[in-house]
């Protein structure tokens, strides 16, 4: 709840720095920045104009700039690195936890990496690596090495006394992994039972062992699905031998739901989610023009189809009048199915056991709001152009393209997934070419065979 209300004052707190960052009262900008938190400084830095961001960035203090960077959108990130000198890159990295580390130092130069690396100490060091030994979207990438780790044939007495000599636990910490002689996880031990169990028992005799381990190249997709059905806030990370390499968190998994929201909603824009939002125009532009140029490719393909019954518009201009709404239609349509069949892959909602069932059930909802809307359509359109034939047309256009929107908008995310694209990326463009086309198609083609 703290972070949510944080969160829902930052939109106060940006306007207030804005207002001071425009009136130039410097003391005020650094007094303020001196009062938030990382990951709101983080949230100005991405929020104000580029010539903004080079004022504040002098004026931060130097102490939390390493979980400033961490917070920062990773194109953003990169361009302020390029900017600080060596030296100052090093000390950015000083304080921050090993999983931290991990997640900063691919980006920065290899002679500030080696630094890094060097004043290490060695076993900080063997940890770090272990880390980035594997991909970033995975459990082995996403794991925090600073875990409380006890043997099962101790007793809770033993490890309350550990417990009060370390003073201090990591944070978000809810159990205590128990692992044997060599390594191996075992089970986990709940702060609960520990605290309300008699201290002469054996952490064996409370700890729980069906709590499996998560293997460390598990997709981070999948671990962030197993934190939501099994209710969990930390879960540990074991290798091919079931040795415990560490844990993974909450606040892991919820960075990892947001990312892929991001990338699902962006990237049906074909942008990525970590674009800056005050990227210079040339980079933004150059990223854009691809995409609109697919998309220009298929509204070609549409127009062609339009030429081919370029006769039939001339006598019944009202079919150019019509075109759009069969159309968008079918395009919103399309994309209400499509959005929700994207959904459920990313949620592992959907596989070969259900897929037919969810395509059945889509196409009746098509065909049902097509029958639906091409009453009021072509009640609409007769009247309007006092044309019943008309009317008639349009509803059935209506109803074809509906179920063709249908149709794409499940199948289509389906095998782009299967073909390993990117549903999010390439499905809006390739149901909008297809709701355009068909729609054109069917309410043209039967204007052709039945009003001329």
């Amino acid at each position: 709840m703290a972070e949510i209300s944080e969160q829902t004052k930052t939109p106060d707190k940006l306007e207030l720095f804005v207002q001071a960052l425009e009136q130039g009262t410097l003391n005020e900008v650094r007094r303020q920045l001196g009062e938030l938190h990382p990951a709101e400084i983080a949230h100005i830095l991405e929020s104000i104009p580029a010539e903004a961001r080079e004022t504040v960035w002098e004026l931060l203090p130097a102490e939390p700039t390493g979980e400033i960077l961490l917070h920062l959108n990773e194109e953003l990130r990169a361009r302020l690195m390029e900017r600080m000198a060596p030296e100052d890159l090093v000390a950015a990295t000083e304080g921050l936890d090993t999983d931290d580390l991990a997640d900063i130092l691919p980006a920065m130069p290899e002679q500030v990496v080696q630094e890094v690396m060097l004043a290490l100490e060695e076993q900080e060091r063997q940890r770090l690596e272990s880390v980035l030994s594997y991909p970033e979207d995975t459990a082995g990438g996403l794991m925090d090495l600073d875990t409380l780790v006890v043997r099962g044939d101790i007793s809770l007495d033993v490890v309350l006394r550990y417990l009060r000599w370390r003073r201090e636990i990591p944070e978000t910490t809810d159990t205590l992994f128990v692992v044997n002689r060599d390594g191996k996880y075992m089970g986990l031990l709940t702060l609960r039972d520990l605290l309300t169990n008699d201290p002469t028992l054996t952490v064996a005799e409370l700890m729980q062992r069906d709590v499996e381990g998560i293997p460390a190249d598990m997709p981070d997709w999948e671990v962030a699905q197993l934190f939501q059905h099994r209710d969990l806030v930390t879960a540990p990370v074991v290798d091919s031998d079931g040795k415990l390499l560490g844990r993974i968190t909450i606040d892991d998994v919820v960075d990892v739901i947001r990312d892929d929201a991001d990338h699902s909603l962006m990237s049906m824009a074909g942008l990525t989610e970590e674009e800056d939002m005050f990227s210079p125009v040339l980079k933004s532009a150059r990223r854009r023009t691809l995409w609109l140029g697919v998309n220009l490719l298929t509204a070609f393909l549409a127009s062609w189809v339009i030429a081919q019954f370029d006769a039939t518009i001339e006598k019944l201009v009202a079919l150019a009048i019509l075109m759009p709404i069969v159309a968008s239609m079918g395009g919103i349509a399309g994309s209400q199915t499509l959005t929700l069949v994207v959904r459920g892959l990313a949620l592992g909602q959907i596989s070969k056991s259900n897929a037919r069932q969810l395509l059945r059930k889509e196409l009746l909802v098509g065909v049902l709001n097509g029958l639906i809307w091409a009453v009021v359509i072509a009640g609409v359109a007769s009247l309007w152009f006092d044309n019943t034939p008309l009317g008639v047309v349009i509803a059935a256009a209506i109803v074809v393209n509906l179920f063709v929107a249908a149709l794409a908008g499940a199948l289509v995310p389906l095998m782009l997934r299967r073909f390993g694209a990117d549903p999010a990326l390439a499905g809006s463009v390739v149901l909008t070419t297809v709701t355009d086309v068909v729609g054109f198609l069917a309410f043209l083609g039967l204007a052709t065979l039945f009003l001329l």
